[in-house]
């Protein structure tokens, strides 16, 4: 468990706290799977949004970035010269920003649609840009995505036909398929991607990426043959999504929010500055009824109940309540949210702790 107590008293709260040492461990353990699998990663930065960070993936051997937002391409291509954008590229003001990135980094983009490959087309056309495309498969999910092999080979025929992009590849989000899968899972998944890549290359494509994603499939990832690449995102930091799914621990979680306690409140509870404005208002994926958050210094307690300033602790009884003015440290559920409602973070190295700045905060287009 990553040790904040060298942060001083004075240090305001709420406040995000990470962990370099616990984000590098992270980093690399990712990155060594990868090698010994013969997978790329490709590290998803909407989970840190930090452009810091995504330097020390690519240090590690990443083989690119993924982002999901133009604003997040704009930001991390100051770090990064080969960005995949795995959400609709769809919007003018999107489009526009996407296509200024493009002149200075190679962008790639996920397709689903004729209408997606005509508006990108367009648009890159009037720009004189050439833009990547990888084709987005709904292997389950069912968010986004075209379905069957014979849909996949319409969408590829049709960038084969545009002036300005150039058909790399396939993507999918196999964000269905949980640890607790069974076997049938993985097999129906590798097949249907294994379908539409024969399909493919028997009509004379060249199909370069196949690229998955999502932290709780990263590990298992070798049992698709097909995949050459991954984007996961929540693990640098890791969250109690992870922790209860089975795919990270408690040591593991490289961000925690330090906060005061600021009241008691009824029998057996207290009250802490940190609210749904800093944790964020989601619930545990895999154990809704866990509440709000891991309370670190108080293992059987649970947040009870978030407003958007206060977060509300149930001690168990017996248990004695933490002084008003003590600080305590929380595993978020869903990191990915609670790092884009701060304004800036803070990173513990060694003794040392210093600003980490946000920098694709916000980035909503």
């Amino acid at each position: 468990m990553p040790d904040f107590s060298m942060v001083p008293h004075s240090h305001p709260t709420p406040s995000l706290i990470v962990d370099l040492s616990t984000v590098k461990n992270n980093i690399n353990r990712m990155q060594e799977y990868g090698q010994q699998n013969g997978l790329k990663i490709r590290p998803h930065t909407k989970t840190h949004k930090s452009r810091l960070m995504a330097k020390l993936q690519l240090d590690c051997g990443a083989s690119g970035l993924t982002v999901a937002k133009a604003g997040e391409a704009e930001v991390m291509s100051e770090v990064c010269q080969d960005i995949f954008v795995a959400y609709p590229a769809i919007g003018h003001a999107r489009l526009t920003q996407l296509m200024e990135t493009a002149r200075r980094a190679h962008i790639r983009v996920a397709v689903d649609s004729t209408e997606a490959i005509d508006l990108i087309d367009d648009f890159a056309r009037t720009k004189g840009m050439k833009i990547g495309a990888v084709i987005d498969i709904d292997v389950g999910f069912h968010r986004t995505g075209t379905v069957g092999k014979e849909a996949a080979l319409e969408l590829a025929q049709h960038l084969a036909r545009t002036k300005s992009m150039q058909f790399e590849g396939l993507m999918c989000f196999p964000g269905h398929i949980l640890p607790s899968a069974p076997d049938q899972a993985w097999i129906d998944y590798e097949d249907q991607i294994g379908e539409i890549v024969e399909l493919l290359r028997d009509n004379d494509f060249l199909v370069e990426i196949v690229s998955g994603g999502s932290t709780p499939t990263a590990y298992a990832s070798h049992r698709n043959r097909w995949l050459t690449e991954i984007r996961p995102g929540t693990y640098i930091y890791n969250d109690m999504n992870e922790v209860r799914l089975g795919v990270a621990t408690l040591e593991d979680c490289a961000a925690h929010v330090l906060s005061t306690v600021v009241s008691h409140s009824g029998k057996n509870k207290f009250v802490m500055d940190a609210g749904s404005k800093t944790l964020s208002s989601d619930r545990c994926s895999p154990a809704p009824e866990s509440g709000w958050g891991y309370i670190v210094e108080h293992p059987n307690a649970k947040v009870v109940r978030l407003s958007e300033e206060h977060g509300e602790v149930q001690m168990t009884d017996g248990d004695p309540l933490p002084k008003i003015g003590s600080r305590v440290s929380i595993i978020p559920n869903h990191i990915c949210v609670c790092v884009n409602l701060q304004e800036k973070a803070w990173c513990v190295e060694g003794k040392g702790l210093f600003e980490l700045p946000i920098d694709a905060r916000g980035k909503l287009v």
